[in-house]
């Protein structure tokens, strides 16, 4: 009896921790299906995907249709990562703004990775969200290597990292007025100036990061990249 006892205790124990894991996970909704031609989209996805649950604490779906935004399904997960830019307006795309903007406003995690800075681009509260968007009046310098500079080295998403080398997109594209707090920054062989590469912002009740690196899989390998990102999916997801 007593044996049995114990193995009943060890049974409800197993599945109490089972399931408090469970419970911590951030549940993060890869959002993409529509890019740029030069952005394969259907390759960095589950580049990232792989990446991003390298991190034990996040538990990434990935939706190929950014209309799934528009489903109230969104507010299951703690983490929307944008990784979509769309040139035509979306069928469904009042619902999907409005689900966007009130999942932000009341405390969910949005991530907007490389292009999904010029997603949306009808749609002026975009900008308050994202904290900057694409310019259609500038681009970025050509595809190549080049230092990335942390700016902020205590927040959570950066503390440790120190300046690295990558081989992606150096956008020189953002607009945006809205105050952000800046994470990382590059210097523009064409512009000679300093641009911001990644940053944080608050929306309401919900944290916000952008990242205008991650133009592929080969720019997503990039060590630092990947630790970046993650981090900032368990940041924006309050773990």
């Amino acid at each position: 009896m007593r044996v049995l006892t114990l193995v009943l205790a060890s049974l409800v124990i197993a599945m109490s921790t089972q399931a408090t894991d469970a419970a911590a996970k951030v549940r993060v909704a890869l959002v993409t299906g529509v890019d740029h031609k030069a952005h394969d989209w259907k390759k960095s996805t589950p580049a990232l995907r792989e990446l991003l649950e390298e991190e034990e604490r996040l538990e990434v779906r990935i939706f190929e249709d950014p209309e799934w935004l528009a489903s109230d399904v969104l507010f299951d997960y703690d983490v929307v990562l944008l990784h979509f830019k769309n040139f035509d307006p979306f069928k469904r795309e009042e619902q999907m703004r409005a689900n966007l903007s009130s999942f932000a406003k009341n405390g969910g995690g949005v991530v907007v990775l490389h292009f999904a800075c010029g997603a949306f681009e009808d749609w002026p509260e975009y900008r308050n969200l994202a904290g900057k968007v694409w310019d259609r009046k500038n681009t970025h310098d050509p595809r190549g290597p080049f230092t990335v500079n942390v700016v902020e080295k205590d927040h959570p998403i950066t503390r440790g990292l120190t300046d690295f080398r990558t081989d992606d997109e150096l956008y020189i594209c953002l607009a945006g007025e809205k105050p952000v707090e800046l994470l990382l920054a590059g210097r523009s062989r064409v512009t000679g100036k300093d641009h911001p590469l990644a940053f944080v912002l608050q929306y309401g009740k919900g944290r916000i990061f952008q990242t205008v690196l991650g133009h592929d899989a080969k720019a997503l390998a990039t060590p630092e990249i990947a630790t970046l990102l993650q981090r900032a999916c368990v940041w924006v997801g309050r773990r």
